[in-house]
């Protein structure tokens, strides 16, 4: 799998954010009222991403897009952050990005949409199992990073 390049920033917080695609369908039915059903279980994202770079990382990012990527039309793994943390997704550009803007002195913006393989989700054995877990998973951090005794050696 083709990667982001090493040394590119990730993206702004400008801006920043993830559009499902719908998994729902509807069939209208005669009494007016429509029934809905999931069409489908895999369902892709739609990220909005804004990159801040400096000229050298500008030139990096255009040539990687053009010459890596086939014009953007290859997937590649792009690390992002989403309620699950940092972590690398498998993505597309959904069509070339915008930009390059001239920002401030000597920094280029570049917008795109990324076409994310599927939505970040955690597992579903932690939501049917364990869902106090995940709304305490701060304080269970907390208690095993901080709070709980160290083994030492003799």
């Amino acid at each position: 799998m083709l990667a982001y390049p090493e040394g590119l920033p990730t993206p702004q917080r400008e801006g920043y954010g993830f559009d499902p695609v719908s998994p729902m369908t509807s069939t209208k039915l005669v009494s007016g009222r429509s029934e809905r059903r999931r069409a489908f279980v895999s369902t892709p994202t739609v990220a909005t991403v804004t990159w801040l770079l400096t000229p050298s990382e500008a030139q990096l990012f255009e040539g990687w897009f053009e010459y890596v990527l086939l014009s953007g039309s290859l997937p590649f793994e792009c690390p992002l952050l989403t309620p699950m943390g940092m972590e690398p997704y498998r993505a597309n550009f959904v069509d070339i990005y915008s930009g390059p803007v001239l920002v401030g002195v000597d920094l280029w913006r570049f917008s795109a949409q990324l076409s994310l393989f599927k939505r970040p989700l955690i597992d579903k054995e932690w939501i049917v199992d364990a869902p106090d877990y995940i709304l305490g998973a701060d304080i269970f951090d907390i208690a095993m990073n901080q709070k709980w005794p160290r083994h030492t050696e003799s």
